[in-house]
């Protein structure tokens, strides 16, 4: 059993924040019924390549974008815009703890599936809206893309190599930051408002807006700029408060050093048979390194041009001093450290029973993570939903599949 087991969540979102998070309460235990769109569902089940392969190699119709944000769930196809798929959902939402919905500010209200009407059916009920700008402000109404977002809120001036360098200017990271981190940020509120359900017995609306995290995460960055008045710049692969804190090339390839403070400065130049170094009026700590700056990094970027990153890792590891290599994504998930946490799991797929994933990275002692299923394929549960928490027959699911209001995934 998960720390979740027990708890049931109607995910109403798409894409990425909201499955995210609804994945995350999965993985903790939580049965997690998603409704998706008769013959489309969710946006990402049209984001390939690349796809899924089946047991004898071919190609299936099951993206791995989808995949990787919707492990757990139970996938049930239901036509909102009819009026018998909207009572349908609002009957399930009187049996769940938990909503998560991602539609644009207000847009469920004329469905009848906003907060303050299912809360009126299920006062317990904890409601989460995930959208780009949140539930108030001049913008509430705007849908929101993480791309955007990354770009007003503050991320991509301080992401990318400086304006002054080659292929510097702004830049956007390699994954949804926004959405992910606003998953996250989804999950623990919605964990907050089910403990204080405990006490007072009555759910609330979360308001989670893709912006408001945006800033949130700019942690120290955001802070340097109240503190000092001057908006941060970009370092590339430097840190703003930190020196030496970046990426170096070997003679053969880069490498990363992470040197934290200046103990940890001293060890890393005696590593590097540079031991004067930290006798340097202008190097002896970090707040003269910052100061100093250009002058530091050109001498270390010399010195390590004469050996191979492997040897410099090697000796820089010994010495206690945070350093490591830059891997592809292959490398890093065949990383041996990767392996013994068993961040790559199989979960078998109904088309490929040797289905790899990557796992969760929480780790509990008590109450683990549970992999009950992989993500679902459009429509796959809609009939056992419907049966087990409504109390349909097959009957009156075959009149709902007639109309267009439900779709049940055919037997693969």
């Amino acid at each position: 059993m998960g720390a979740l087991t027990g708890y049931r969540v109607l995910d109403l979102s798409r894409v990425l924040a909201g499955p995210w998070c609804g994945q995350t309460l999965a993985d903790l235990g939580a049965e997690v019924i998603k409704i998706e769109r008769p013959g489309v569902g969710d946006d990402t089940r049209g984001w390939g390549p690349p796809w899924m392969k089946g047991q004898n190699g071919e190609v299936t119709g099951e993206p791995s974008y989808y995949q990787s944000t919707n492990r757990g769930k139970l996938s049930v196809a239901v036509n909102l815009a009819s009026p018998e798929g909207q009572e349908l959902v609002r009957a399930l939402a009187a049996s769940c703890d938990v909503l998560i919905e991602n539609y644009k500010t207000g847009s469920l209200a004329k469905y009848g599936l906003d907060y303050a009407s299912l809360s009126a059916l299920n006062p317990r009920l904890v409601y989460c809206s995930v959208t780009g700008f949140g539930q108030t402000g001049p913008r509430a109404a705007e849908p929101g893309y993480d791309f955007i977002i990354q770009g007003m809120g503050g991320l991509m001036s301080i992401t990318g190599e400086r304006d002054d360098l080659p292929g510097g200017g702004p830049q956007k990271l390699g994954v949804a930051f926004a959405d992910l981190t606003t998953g996250l940020y989804a999950t623990v509120a919605i964990q907050a408002a089910l403990l204080s359900r405990e006490k007072t017995g009555l759910g609330q609306h979360i308001d989670m807006a893709l912006l408001d995290v945006q800033v949130a995460t700019l942690c120290n960055q955001s802070q340097n700029y109240l503190a000092s008045g001057k908006p941060p710049g970009r370092y590339g692969n430097a840190h703003a408060n930190i020196v030496p804190y970046q990426v170096f090339r070997a003679s053969d390839q880069d490498f990363i050093i992470a040197c934290g403070n200046d103990s940890q400065f001293v060890a890393l130049c005696d590593a590097i048979g540079l031991p004067d170094l930290p006798k340097d009026s202008r190097f002896a700590r970090n707040a003269d390194r910052v100061r100093n700056r250009e002058e530091i990094v050109a001498i270390l970027s010399r010195h390590f041009l004469d050996r191979a990153a492997d040897e410099w890792v090697e000796r820089i590891h010994a010495q206690g001093v945070p350093v490591g290599a830059i891997n592809d994504i292959a490398q890093a998930l065949d990383e041996p450290q990767v392996l013994a946490r068993n961040m790559l799991v199989n979960i078998p797929h109904p088309l490929q029973p040797d289905f790899i994933t990557v796992g969760s990275p929480i780790k509990l002692s008590r109450t683990p993570v549970v992999y009950l299923r992989p993500a679902p394929m459009l429509g796959e549960h809609t009939d056992e939903v419907l049966k087990r928490q409504l109390g349909l027959d097959d009957e009156r699911l075959d009149q709902l599949k007639a109309q267009g209001v439900i779709e049940q995934l055919r037997e693969c």
